[in-house]
């Protein structure tokens, strides 16, 4: 093949490719089994190979993985990643807000709410539009750097290019495994007899520390993204910033609203109580934060913990079991374990 037909055709496949990862990863939708998806990026890898100087740093075949890392560096965050307050009761939501607007002095705010997910949080680096590092949360000071790790999550962009892009910016966002995935991997565990996974908030923070970054990609991990930072953005809003990410192809989560006030926080979180059960990753509660930028540097922080900023967290379900057997084990050590059988 010449080099003309190899570009031609590296385009055709990395164009299928992106689309078929956008249908998977922002619609839910799977338009072909893995295997012939597996297939044309292994078809593109083979016309990268033996056409380098056609290979693209933004590839879907940079996602594959295969890197060891054996230790994961720690990097400290430029931002601290701190974490939210909790709230349990729409009472003490309406305390929040009452704290905010004596902070301000008046009601003239709004704020911005999108829900909980039950993943990792994650800090992405960018530099000339490329990714260079990627660091988990840590103790919101200093993180692990998991950069080949993060670089096989395909909703993540490796490289961007866009005419308004700082020279250096960071997202955050949150990395977790679809219960999709978390299904699939317990079947195949399951039928190769080994242990399943607990849940898929842990799998997902296992398998962003793992040392092969090989398997990570087979797990398909995903992330939403909510927040970028850096110096002379020109934003002035959380939504601006918001539909920033969007525009530069950032995985940003259906959920997040702008509400003026806090009547609509109560009717949101009420709208989403029960719809959030469709989303393809767990949650548990509502973020909310103050829109505009200003004003959350007016209210500023305690030691921990942002002002303008809460987590309300919806109560816990539960579900009646029966208890259909206890089972008695003598471990090595002599001592005794048990394993209950129990039915929904």
């Amino acid at each position: 093949m010449e080099a003309a037909a190899a570009r031609e055709k590296i385009q055709a496949l990395t164009e299928k490719i992106e689309e078929l990862n956008h249908l998977y990863y922002q619609n839910n939708e799977s338009r072909v089994s893995d295997q012939e998806f597996d297939l044309l990026l292994k078809r593109l890898q083979q016309l990268e190979e033996a056409f380098p100087e056609l290979a693209d740093p933004n590839s879907p075949t940079q996602r594959v993985g295969g890197t060891i890392t054996k230790n994961f560096a720690q990097a400290t965050h430029q931002y601290r990643m701190l974490s939210l307050g909790n709230t349990y009761s729409p009472g003490e939501l309406q305390d929040f807000d009452g704290r905010v607007a004596k902070g301000l002095g008046h009601r003239d705010y709004a704020y911005c709410c999108e829900l909980k997910f039950d993943g990792v949080a994650i800090s992405l680096i960018y530099e000339q539009g490329r990714l260079v590092r990627a660091v988990t949360r840590g103790d919101g000071t200093q993180g692990d750097v998991v950069t080949e790790n993060v670089k096989t999550i395909r909703s993540i962009p490796l490289y961007i290019e866009h005419p308004d892009l700082p020279e250096r910016f960071e997202v955050r966002g949150e990395v977790f495994l679809p219960r999709k995935e978390f299904d699939r991997i317990n079947a195949e565990r399951q039928k190769a007899g080994e242990p399943l996974l607990a849940n898929p908030r842990n799998a997902a923070s296992g398998t962003l520390k793992m040392q092969d970054s090989s398997i990570v990609a087979k797990r398909r991990l995903d992330c939403y993204c909510y927040q970028l930072l850096g110096e002379n953005l020109g934003l002035d809003t959380h939504e601006e910033a918001t539909q920033r990410l969007e525009a530069w192809g950032f995985h940003v989560s259906p959920t997040y609203k702008k509400c003026a006030d806090i009547q609509e926080v109560f009717a949101y979180i009420e709208e989403w109580e029960e719809k959030r059960h469709s989303l393809p990753v767990d949650t548990d509660g509502v973020v909310l934060k103050l829109n505009d930028f200003t004003q959350r540097e007016e209210l500023g922080f305690t030691a921990k913990i942002p002002r303008w900023a809460i987590a309300y967290k919806y109560a816990a379900e539960s579900m009646p079991t029966r208890l259909l057997g206890i089972q008695y084990q003598v471990g090595r050590t002599g001592l005794l374990r048990r394993w209950h059988n129990s039915k929904l």
